[in-house]
């Protein structure tokens, strides 16, 4: 970890960059399809990208939102760990402020002692949902202000290590996961670096503060008993297809389901085709370019070169990409296109 990553070429004089790649997994939910329909794709795209060899794949913690069924990461971690057998498989994140250290640290503790050396705890300190939905999860403001989010990380990582004679988490101390700090702010990047922690920022939704917020990261960065180096992977929106107008049209379900989010009227995916017939305002078209102005979507020439551009300027060690996209069938597409045809292979 924290080694440079260096640039190679594929491809006639186009620019690629050798670092790792992951998957960010949101379990979409298609309108009129089953949350049982959802998570089985998602079973489906895991064994797939592990046989490409991606890395990880991670879950994302959301809740009140009907395009995605990722509402219990823990659960389908196990699921996904029980269906694969070597890629990395872990949360994208929990959202501590949602649960107790403790409950966390039974729980993640209980996957890694399933599934040794493969589970990765990926935390934030956001809901993951409104504040409405947040209160029920927690029952109380207690401990949903970012005030509180460095006792209650201390709180977990002590669990782990089993600092507290009184209380023990079981299982949890000596099966510790490999532990991340998740943002799209400052806030945890500092953090992340003070204590020596991995840290994976979110790029696909808060682009415009990637750059200063590894730039924090690196410059608080302590040597720790989890790396000797500064280690930060980014999340971005990527979708590939034959070409770029293919990859525009895929992109259409979820520009509209993040623009219904934001204003206050989230929805489950919809046809590529009934999102290329929604009325947009021009304020909403603006907004919904602006969501993928600095991703990856389009052609294997152009998600190649927007990538290589995205690891340049950032220096990152690893992407972790995410696709929403309304057909399962689509999105393997995508990662399959990426590992074979962009970077040529991930072995």
């Amino acid at each position: 970890m924290g080694k440079k990553p260096r640039p190679r070429r594929v491809g006639a004089g186009v620019s690629a960059i050798d670092v790792p790649l992951s998957v960010l997994e949101l379990a979409p939910m298609a309108k009129g399809a089953t949350a049982t329909e959802a998570l089985a794709a998602t079973t489906a795209l895991a064994r797939r990208v592990e046989e490409l060899g991606y890395r990880r794949i991670w879950v994302a913690e959301h809740h009140n939102m009907p395009s995605i069924a990722s509402s219990a990461p823990a659960v389908l971690i196990a699921h996904l760990a029980a269906a694969t057998s070597t890629i990395r498989v872990g949360s994208g994140g929990v959202m501590l402020p949602n649960h107790a250290p403790l409950v966390v640290a039974e729980q993640f503790g209980t996957l890694e002692a399933l599934h040794p050396g493969r589970i990765d705890l990926g935390i934030g300190r956001a809901p993951g949902t409104d504040q409405r939905t947040a209160l029920a999860l927690r029952r109380t403001m207690a401990g949903l202000s970012a005030e509180g989010f460095p006792q209650e990380l201390a709180d977990l990582i002590a669990y782990f290590e089993g600092r507290d004679d009184r209380i023990v988490a079981v299982p949890g101390r000596g099966n510790e996961p490999a532990i991340w700090l998740l943002g799209s702010s400052g806030f945890s990047a500092q953090l992340a670096g003070l204590l020596g922690l991995p840290f994976s920022f979110a790029h696909h939704f808060s682009s415009a503060n990637t750059v200063p917020a590894l730039e924090l990261y690196r410059a608080n960065f302590r040597p720790s008993r989890w790396l000797e180096r500064p280690y930060a992977s980014i999340a971005v929106n990527v979708i590939c297809a034959d070409t770029d107008e293919q990859a525009r049209y895929l992109s259409g379900p979820g520009a509209l389901a993040f623009l219904k989010l934001r204003t206050g009227m989230p929805e489950a995916l919809v046809t590529p085709e009934e999102a290329a017939a929604y009325p947009f305002s021009e304020q909403e078209r603006a907004f919904t370019e602006d969501r993928f102005a600095d991703q990856a979507v389009g052609s294997v020439e152009t998600v190649r070169r927007r990538l290589g551009e995205l690891v340049a300027r950032t220096g990152v060690d690893e992407l972790m990409l995410t696709t929403m996209v309304y057909d399962v069938d689509d999105r393997i597409r995508s990662f399959e296109l990426v590992a074979e045809k962009v970077v040529g292979t991930l072995r």
